[in-house]
């Protein structure tokens, strides 16, 4: 009950925003700005720009309740809200890719030049069992909670170190969104339907364009015997999956993030971790989520997003969250 007691009455020394904060505000604004730019293009601007305006008025309102109740658990909790965001936008990145012509076509001829075929369909094919598929959709849905426990971690453990470690994670999906609003690519699991088992058995992979802008067909998974972490994933992605954010894969890429920060915690909690994170790369080429080299993209451009978004904060946020009694 000691450390309870310590998280609500210890006092933050800071008013302000915190780096976290910071960074979904600069993204909020640039993407605003995308909005007014393609305005006429897109589908539902002001509700878009609306959403915007509310996100940015809760960020700004729980910094304002947080100088009421300064805590560690209120600052936990201001941290938890801006990552939960992520669920608005990652498929808010569909909104601007699907203006584009979709480069589906260049990825998957790229995959069958580099590999002779469709790893995603061979390994899928290779595999049909239940013993396989629910561990590896069980690895797959571990993604968010493996980002919860990092961030669970450092709030119990290394508090003093919470705002990097969440301004690290938020800022490499922030810039990996960049990239799927600018690089249009779905993923077999919607480019495949889209042209067509036959194409790709065939071996062709025919531009699209625009499709993905009125068609969201989604591939189902393998055909097995459906079990509780395949529904699971399913019905995840019925509710929540679009057809953008494939190259390069985050769930591979912040996910090695998330293991870097792991293994620099606590040598238990890397070998805890390592075998989901084993399960949930692996998984988004069997679910055909993505092309294996989405995943290779995923997995090396991890190492310098990391370097990178930790770079940016002991450059522009160097004072941590700190208390006094």
């Amino acid at each position: 009950m000691a450390l309870d007691l310590d998280i609500f009455k210890m006092v933050d020394t800071r008013k302000g925003l915190f780096a976290i904060e910071k960074v979904s505000l600069i993204y909020n604004l640039l993407t605003s700005v995308l909005i007014l730019f393609l305005y006429r293009q897109m589908d539902h601007p002001l509700q878009m720009l609306g959403d915007r305006a509310l996100i940015a008025a809760v960020t700004f309102l729980l910094m304002y309740l947080y100088r009421l109740a300064p805590c560690k658990f209120s600052a936990f909790v201001r941290v938890c809200i801006q990552m939960s965001l992520l669920s608005y936008w990652y498929p808010d990145t569909y909104e601007f890719n699907r203006l584009f012509p979709n480069l589906d076509h260049v990825f998957a001829s790229a995959e069958q030049w580099i590999f002779g075929g469709q790893p995603a369909i061979w390994f899928a094919e290779s595999l049909p069992y239940v013993w396989v598929s629910e561990p590896l959709n069980m690895g797959y849905f571990f993604y968010y909670p493996m980002m919860l426990i990092i961030v669970l971690w450092y709030f119990i453990h290394r508090f003093d170190l919470l705002e990097k470690v969440s301004f690290v994670i938020i800022s490499s999906f922030f810039l990996y969104y960049f990239v799927y609003i600018f690089v249009p690519v779905a993923g077999p699991q919607f480019y495949f339907p889209a042209i067509g088992m036959d194409n790709v058995l065939n071996s062709v992979f025919p531009p699209i364009g625009d499709y993905f802008n009125y068609n969201q067909e989604l591939l189902p998974g393998p055909d097995y015997e459906h079990g509780f972490f395949y529904n699971l994933v399913e019905s995840s992605q019925q509710v929540g999956e679009r057809p953008t954010a494939a190259f390069p894969s985050s769930h591979v890429g912040v996910s090695t993030i998330l293991m870097i920060m792991a293994w620099r915690g606590s040598g238990r909690l890397f070998a805890c971790l390592m075998p989901f994170y084993l399960l949930l790369c692996a998984a988004t080429v069997y679910i055909q989520a993505h092309y294996l080299i989405d995943a290779l993209a995923g997995f090396v451009s991890a190492f310098p997003l990391y370097v990178l978004t930790t770079w940016m904060f002991k450059r522009w946020f160097t004072r941590p969250i700190t208390f006094t009694r």
